[in-house]
Formats: C-alpha cells, sequence, structure tokens
C-alpha cells in the first residue's frame, strides 16, 4: 500500500511509523490477525483507527509496544505511550500526584497541573484520592499524565467510555488541540471533531487515508457503489461468456459427430472428402471456446476482490411486545435515596413511558441513571438483587411487564455460548446467528466469553436482548465499545421496529437519532 509521507515542520523532520509485511497470529488461533500487511504513517498526525469489533486494533496498538512476538517489520524512533494506563488496587487508595512517575516514568506534576488546566481541571484533584474520583475526573488526570511527556507517540484507546457528555465535550476539546497520537474509538462525533487522517482496518485491506471519519465513510460509500457495479457488470459478461461457450462447444462436438458415416441417399452431395472440411471447421469452432474461456478467465480475475472490503450490515429483527396499557412506566416527584448516605441520589424527577416511545436519560455520572434503571427492574421482578434505598414519591410499572435489558456491565460473562444460552433460555442456533449479523466471527463461538474483546463482549449481551421479546427495553450504554458499523446497523433496527425504550447512551449521534424523548436528571 502507498500511504502519505511525512511532513516538515520547521526544521525537524517528523517520524514516520513503517509497517512492512506484518504478520500475527496469537498462539493456539487458526487465522493471522495481521497477514502480510504493509503501510506508512506519520506521528505529527491526529490519526483516527476504525475497524470493526475483534479486527485487531488493540493488537495493533499492543504491536507497537513490543508486547508480541511477530512476523515482518516496524521501524521507526518514536517513543510509544498507552492510555489507559493500567491502576493498581494499591494506587486506587492513593493520589494520583503519587504514583503518576510510577505509570509514566519521568512524570513531572507540573506538566501535568498544566495539561489539567486545558481540561478545565484544578490541580486539587491531583490530590485526592483516586478512587474517590469521577470517572471522568479519573480520566482527565491520566490524559494529563499521558501528554505531560515530551515527544511521545501517544495510543489512545477508547477514551470516552462511561463518561457523560459533558466529560466526553472536554476531552474532545482537548484532543482537538493536540496532534501526534492515534485514537481507537466508535464515536464518529469525537472522530469527526479530533483526527485529520483515518487508518481503517478493512475487511481485508488497511487503508490509511487524510481526513475525518464523514469523509472516509462518504468516499467508502462512493467506492462501494462503483464496486457493486462493476461487480453486476463483470457477473453479467460472464453469464454471456458462460452461454456462448457452451453453445459453441456443443456445436463443435455435433459437427465432429458428422465425420464418420453418412446416409448416401440423403446425403448424396457428400463423399468421404468432406471430413477434412467438417475436422477444419470442428476446429475453428474448438479454437473459438478456448478464446471465450480465456475472456471468461479474464473477467473472473477482474471481479476477483471487488466486493471483498464491502461492509454490507444484515438488517437486524426484534419481536417487541405490546402491553394492553398505553402507559407502562408513570413516575411523580419521585427520589432515591442509599440507605446510611447523607444526600439522596435524585428528588422530584417526573416522568412517563408510554407505547413506542424510546426514552433517553441523560445527565453527568453519578447523578443516578443506572440506579433509576436498576429500580424499574427491582419493580418489574426482573432484578438479579435488591437495592436498599429509600424512595420518596411515585413510581408505578404496568403489571406483567417483560423487560429485556442490558447492563453496561460485561465482566460477568463467564464460560462458553452454550451456557450462557442454556442460562438464559435462548434457542442457541438463533443467537449464534444474531450474532453473525452482529459480525462476530464464527471462531469466537469456541472460545469462552472471558476470552472476547471488550465489543464482542457487549454484542453478546445485545444479542441476548434482541432475541427476547420484550414489553419494554432497558439498555443501560448498550454500545460502550461497540464498532461504528454495528452502531449504525442498531440504529437502523430500533427505527423500523421502533420498540418502547428506557435507555442511557452518551453517544450523541445515536441519542438524537433514536430517542423520542431525553429525560433529564
Amino acid at each position: 500500500m502507498q500511504a502519505e509521507t511525512g511532513t516538515l515542520k520547521g526544521e525537524m523532520y517528523m517520524a514516520q511509523i513503517n509497517v512492512n509485511d506484518l504478520t500475527f497470529c496469537y498462539e493456539g488461533s487458526f487465522d493471522n490477525v495481521f497477514e502480510n500487511v504493509s503501510f506508512v504513517i506519520d506521528t505529527d498526525w491526529k490519526l483516527g483507527f476504525i475497524g470493526r469489533n475483534g479486527k485487531g486494533k488493540t493488537t495493533f496498538l499492543n504491536l507497537l509496544l513490543g508486547k508480541y512476538v511477530y512476523r515482518g517489520a516496524i521501524t521507526t524512533n518514536a517513543v510509544f505511550d498507552y492510555f489507559p494506563y493500567q491502576i493498581s488496587e494499591e494506587q486506587l487508595q492513593l493520589s494520583a500526584a503519587d504514583f503518576a512517575g510510577e505509570i509514566k516514568a519521568g512524570c513531572e506534576v507540573w506538566r501535568v497541573i498544566c495539561e489539567l488546566e486545558q481540561l478545565g481541571e484544578g490541580a486539587e484533584i491531583l490530590y485526592r484520592p483516586f478512587i474517590t474520583l469521577s470517572p471522568g475526573e479519573q480520566t482527565k488526570i491520566l490524559l494529563a499524565v499521558l501528554f505531560s511527556g515530551q515527544n511521545d507517540f501517544l495510543l489512545i484507546d477508547e477514551p470516552t467510555n462511561h463518561l457523560d457528555e459533558d466529560a466526553r465535550e472536554c476531552v474532545k476539546k482537548y484532543l482537538c488541540s493536540k496532534k501526534g497520537f492515534i485514537l481507537v474509538s466508535h464515536d464518529r462525533d469525537l472522530l469527526d471533531a479530533c483526527i485529520d487522517h483515518v487508518l481503517v482496518l478493512n475487511r481485508r485491506t488497511i487503508e490509511v487515508q487524510s481526513g475525518n471519519f464523514s469523509s472516509w465513510w462518504e468516499n467508502k460509500k462512493r467506492r462501494d457503489q462503483f464496486r457493486k457495479a462493476e461487480n453486476e457488470k463483470h457477473l453479467k459478461e460472464i453469464g454471456k461468456l458462460k452461454q456462448a461457450a457452451a453453445q459453441t462447444s456443443q456445436w463443435a462436438a455435433q459437427n465432429e459427430n458428422t465425420k464418420i458415416g453418412f446416409d448416401p441417399i440423403k446425403e448424396h452431395d457428400r463423399c468421404t472428402a468432406t471430413r477434412a472440411f467438417i475436422g477444419a471447421k470442428t476446429k475453428k469452432l474448438q479454437s473459438r471456446v478456448k478464446q471465450m474461456e480465456k475472456r471468461l478467465n479474464r473477467e473472473i480475475e477482474e471481479r476477483e476482490g471487488l466486493l471483498e472490503d464491502i461492509e454490507e450490515t444484515v438488517d437486524l429483527k426484534l419481536v417487541p411486545l405490546l402491553h394492553h396499557k398505553e402507559r407502562i412506566v408513570n413516575i411523580r416527584e419521585y427520589g432515591i435515596q442509599y440507605e446510611g448516605a447523607e444526600n439522596p441520589v435524585f428528588t422530584d424527577l417526573t416522568m412517563t413511558i408510554s407505547r413506542g416511545e424510546r426514552i433517553a436519560l441523560h445527565g453527568e455520572n453519578g447523578c443516578g441513571k443506572s440506579t433509576l434503571l436498576k429500580m424499574i427492574l427491582q419493580k418489574a421482578g426482573a432484578a438479579d438483587s435488591h437495592i436498599p434505598v429509600t424512595e420518596s414519591g411515585v413510581c408505578d410499572i404496568a403489571s406483567g411487564l417483560t423487560i429485556s435489558y442490558v447492563s453496561q456491565d460485561t465482566s460477568f460473562l463467564k464460560g462458553g455460548i452454550s451456557k450462557f444460552c442454556k442460562e438464559r433460555n435462548l434457542e442457541e442456533s438463533l443467537f449464534c446467528a444474531i450474532l453473525r449479523q452482529l459480525d462476530l466471527e464464527r471462531t469466537q463461538f469456541l472460545k469462552n466469553m472471558e476470552d472476547y474483546s471488550e465489543g464482542q463482549k457487549k454484542k453478546v449481551l445485545l444479542a441476548a436482548s434482541l432475541l427476547t421479546p420484550a414489553h419494554l427495553y432497558i439498555w443501560d450504554e448498550p454500545l460502550n465499545y461497540i464498532d461504528v458499523f454495528s452502531r449504525m446497523q442498531i440504529e437502523k433496527l430500533l427505527l423500523q421496529y421502533q420498540p418502547t425504550m428506557l435507555l442511557v447512551e452518551h453517544d450523541r449521534r445515536f441519542r438524537e437519532k433514536i430517542a423520542t424523548g431525553i429525560i433529564e436528571l
């Protein structure tokens, strides 16, 4: 693959990362993650890394970090650093100022404070126990530590998962002001704002292109449309050539069969010398067949590879149940306070959910979105555990309500697909079919789910929910780690079947497209 070259800035030549004939396979796996891959990227770029779940984005970042043995070559003078840092249980109890130097060698606290200012945070959060900080504050500290170094090329893996919209906006503005990084993200809004190049893991190839996600996606749609048209043209030509070759071959065989034996009464003008003429005619017909076969092979070769990188998402199906009541959730002046807590999680919440509505809960981390979802599950008899809270106000749930729930937590997924289906009363063949439609490879069905990527685990929960007929679908951050193609696939599904939903989702484009109403907490 030919990629764009590096740039000169001032008098300093920006480094490049050259990947040549890279081949990598996990031990015990049947398929290569990468096979004879070659491309060049510049360390001055703001590079967005795009690809399906399980295609090898995080694997490639780990290859750059030197964590795995591979064939081929990765050559560069760049020094890499990776986000998110692994924080130990011991470090969680300390302040970030105490362990920053442990997670990033040579880290200077004053530089971290300067980066925090750009993220809209004061220095005081550096000196509070890390475990007491919100997810947004933790992410900002780790990003500040990451960017506190000089001349590092940074590998940033899903920085906005589990962050509320305010924190996402803050991270987005911060990354817009930076350069020299690879950003792995499935958030289209973040990618469009922060990157100037894309590195794309297609189905069979890898491409490097200038621009953001939307410009790449528009180019891809045009390219895919052209390739489909070319494929149709080649298929028609192949069909015509096959038909003509078969007809000509039949004529040649019939002509050849007339060389020996003839009826002297019916064919009175023929003699044995005619055999030479018939043989020459047969040879000419056979030569025409060979020419057609050559053209046929050429058409087939030209067609090969036209569709190998086209992302054809299969239309998913959903079977929502219709409840006899129009209004299935009625909440008035409702409040929740955990037992033993000084302050309530929230108070005075009023909202309703009627059939066909898709309500999105919106608010900062810790405002009680997930708690509200769990309380509704508990009242409907669909919760696994009891939440120790004191309630005020009214929270009425329609009787006989069937709920299909997607949790934001995937850590409980253990063992194989068969065990999971038995525990949930799911038809295994149908469940696997939905996973295939969500682009989970069949080879993954043989693995234990704890070995799946985070995106693949989330697809397991989504597939289980889609296979469960329900009056109400409650999804808690369903798109964390889910690739952008599957996000658009799920958008299309929900708009087509219009189930009744209550969801928490921080992907702004998804929320704006899907939700019929937004409740601020």
